[in-house]
Order: C-alpha cells, then sequence, then structure tokens
C-alpha cells in the first residue's frame, strides 16, 4: 500500500491518500475540457484508498453538473483541482494536485472521439524548458 500526499495551489487544502490507485485516466470529454481549460482531464481513481483531509477540508467545496454525473471539487479560495468522492465507492484524484510522485503510467484515455482538434500532432510542437524567450 502506497500514501500519496497532494495540496492546492495557494496551500490552504492538503491532504493525504491512504492506498493505491486501481487506474489513471485522460479524459477527452467537452465536461472535463471545460472544467480544466485544457486538453483533458488526468485523474487517478480508486475504490479501496482513504481520503484524509489533513488542513483547509472547510475551504473545499464541489460542484456537479445538473442532469450528469460530472462533478469537480476544488479549493474556494484559488480554484485547484482536488479529490472528491461524490460517486459512492470511488474516489477520483486528479494527478495535478497530488505533490508526491506518481509512478502509475495512464490506464487510457478516455472519451477520444470528444478530442479537441487542437491535441493532434502536439509530439512535433516545440519543447522548452520554460517560457519562451
Amino acid at each position: 500500500m502506497t500514501d500519496h500526499f497532494g495540496s492546492c495551489l495557494c496551500g490552504t487544502v492538503s491532504f493525504e491518500v491512504k492506498g493505491d490507485f486501481d487506474s489513471f485516466y485522460l479524459c477527452h470529454c467537452q465536461h472535463c475540457q471545460k472544467d480544466t481549460g485544457s486538453a483533458h482531464a488526468a485523474n487517478l481513481f480508486s475504490c479501496s484508498a482513504k481520503l484524509v483531509w489533513l488542513s483547509g477540508a472547510d475551504a473545499v467545496t464541489s460542484f456537479t453538473l445538473p442532469g450528469t454525473r460530472h462533478n469537480k471539487s476544488f479549493c474556494k479560495l484559488c480554484g485547484s483541482a482536488l479529490p472528491n468522492t461524490q460517486i459512492a465507492g470511488l474516489l477520483v484524484v486528479p494527478a495535478g494536485c497530488l505533490d508526491t510522485e506518481i509512478t502509475m503510467l495512464p490506464t487510457a484515455h478516455i472519451f477520444s472521439s470528444s478530442k479537441a482538434v487542437w491535441d493532434e500532432g502536439l509530439g512535433e510542437v516545440p519543447k522548452f524548458e520554460g517560457l519562451p524567450g
């Protein structure tokens, strides 16, 4: 069993995930594109791991898109995506909010039929170590 630690951008919220992740999906659905502002969401899933809020639990809020199961938990102060347990028996952890290294590779791309057009051929785009000059 592995423990993972994470936090929000402003540092108000911190948490521990006790246990292992079952899967790691890169979701390209339009809901995930909207709520991340990016090409896809990167979420880890577990049916057995336990979430423990270490600080700032009162700063965590959630939004569920009406008529869907699409849910996002986030820090009220900085807006950072945070773990949620809104689907009974399932812990969903945005990969980017973890402070500990994730050794698991993504399991799969999902909802690829909704993939953003500009998300093609990214291997050919120039790479910079920091902000280009």
